[in-house]
């Protein structure tokens, strides 16, 4: 298993897709068939989309063991060959079974706000740019309904969705610093979007254009034109993914 960290501007996402060769998963399967010289697929915790980051991703592959002695002949190899953008920050062996989505038990994410008027230059790719302050004890007491076993229908943007649509959200951390918002949320899994329409509808609720009990009715409604938009990608990042053995 591989912990990796990276910048999402300049690509299509995590996962490789038919209609374009710049995914994430794309660049690290290319180093991994040069290394071992033949195709090696690797399996991420989860599909960041196009724009969005990692501090935390979590990813596992099999390799002949006489092409990759050790763990950290991975990690120094995979380091040297990959683009700058991404970074492999740790390398370890796992049990054969082991897979970094389906094995993981809670995911932790990140979303920036910048409500000055103008983004700062050295940090204008990693955060949504809202212009305005929004009202942080609001947000708090309208995340509080979202807390705990929910189906989170309304906050998925694959309208299409068969599965199942619940989750468990176990907290939801506001802060507010200077001129940035801080949503952290964490739960043991996440829908298409998810993220993002929460931070967007809580985000309404903050500027004082919905109340913090109307969560509540958007839960129940299981509806996505029930909730609000999804927030920009450039501000999410995928922190972490928690295991049974960690």
């Amino acid at each position: 298993m591989a912990v990796l960290e990276y910048d999402g501007t300049r690509y299509d996402g995590w996962q490789k897709q038919g209609n374009t060769k710049n995914t994430i998963q794309e660049r690290i399967e290319a180093v991994l068939e040069k290394w071992a010289k033949e195709p090696i697929e690797i399996a991420g915790s989860g599909r960041t989309d196009a724009g969005v980051h990692a501090k935390g991703q979590t990813m596992n592959f099999h390799i002949d063991e006489t092409v990759c002695a050790t763990p950290r002949a991975a990690m120094d190899y995979l380091n040297r060959y990959l683009p700058e953008d991404i970074r492999i920050l740790a390398v370890r062996e796992v049990p054969g079974r082991f897979h970094s989505r389906l094995s993981a038990r809670r995911k932790t994410y990140a979303y920036y706000v910048e409500t000055s008027d103008k983004k700062p230059v050295f940090s204008r790719k990693y955060a949504y740019g809202l212009g305005k302050k929004p009202d942080v004890e609001r947000m708090r007491a309208a995340a509080a309904y979202l807390i705990g076993e929910h189906d989170f229908k309304s906050f998925c943007a694959n309208r299409k969705m068969k599965k199942s649509t619940v989750r468990r959200l176990d907290t939801i951390e506001i802060t507010g610093e200077g001129t940035v918002c801080t949503f952290l949320y964490k739960g043991n899994g996440f829908l298409y979007r998810m993220v993002r329409i929460l931070t967007g509808t809580l985000l309404e609720v903050g500027l004082g254009n919905r109340k913090p009990e109307d969560m509540k009715e958007i839960l129940e409604a299981r509806s996505r034109e029930a909730a609000g938009p999804a927030v920009p990608p450039e501000g999410l990042f995928l922190v972490g993914v928690e295991y049974d053995e960690e």
